[in-house]
């Protein structure tokens, strides 16, 4: 690959705009739903960073662990500080996406090893580091394991990756699990008792993109039978089957 592919470079205003809708943030994906555990370091890091810290962080970790969670939180801490922020999740369809993004001041890319390999990805994983390292803006990367682990084909991406600092994410337990659930439940303006929530922590995947869907789906029709979210109510949601995140 030339040298020159690997320049950085600044975007207009008018790439920014064009980035697709589905980009936008879960309403939830907040760090004050978020029930830190054994990953305390990693939310105040993103809180630092979020706030105007200047570094490259690394989050990695299994499904459910909540790192598109930590990178939404932090692109609307930041939102909120009045910096501009934005969260991608890599699909590895067309690397363009990534077009022009080093000039935003908080930049949270997810599923990085789903592009792991791909030399159009690799090199504009290259030009976002380079950019943001070390002195301008946030950048946060996601995946399901660390920077090493990734497959990096490219050797200056997999040193330059490798370079972040490097949180590894440690699933809840399950009493946490069970007050993250009350959070999300709260942040929607539903009231969801310890047992409620436990009944249905025992009863569905305890992924939280799932039990934010199973949210989704008790918020939507307890509103409209005017309902609360009471064991049998749930009971009988659960009885006509998964909700749509399952």
């Amino acid at each position: 690959m030339p040298g020159a592919s690997r320049t950085g470079r600044r975007s207009s205003g008018r790439q920014l705009a064009q980035l697709p809708l589905k980009l936008a943030l879960a309403d939830h994906a907040r760090f004050a739903t978020f029930v830190a555990g054994g990953n305390a370091a990693a939310v105040e890091h993103l809180r630092a960073l979020a706030n105007g810290a200047a570094e490259t962080l690394w989050l990695w970790g299994p499904a459910g662990c909540g790192k598109t969670h930590l990178l939404q939180a932090a692109c609307r801490a930041a939102t909120a500080a009045g910096r501009r922020a934005m969260y991608v999740p890599l699909d590895g369809t067309d690397a363009a996406l990534l077009a022009g993004l080093e000039s935003v001041d908080v930049l949270a890319l997810d599923d990085v090893q789903r592009v792991a390999g791909g030399e159009a990805w690799e090199d504009a994983l290259f030009v976002i580091l380079n950019e943001f390292s070390p002195q301008r803006g946030g950048l946060v990367l996601a995946a399901a394991t660390s920077a090493a682990g990734c497959g990096f084909r490219l050797p200056d991406l997999a040193s330059r990756a490798a370079g972040a600092v490097s949180y590894r994410l440690k699933p809840l337990e399950d009493d946490q699990r069970a007050l993250a659930l009350r959070l999300h439940a709260e942040a929607r303006g539903l009231e969801l008792g310890p047992a409620a929530a436990e009944y249905l922590l025992r009863r569905v995947d305890r992924d939280m993109p799932v039990l934010a869907a199973w949210l989704d789906r008790l918020d939507r029709e307890s509103l409209i039978e005017q309902r609360r979210l009471t064991i049998p109510f749930i009971r009988e949601r659960l009885a006509r089957g998964p909700a749509s995140g399952e």
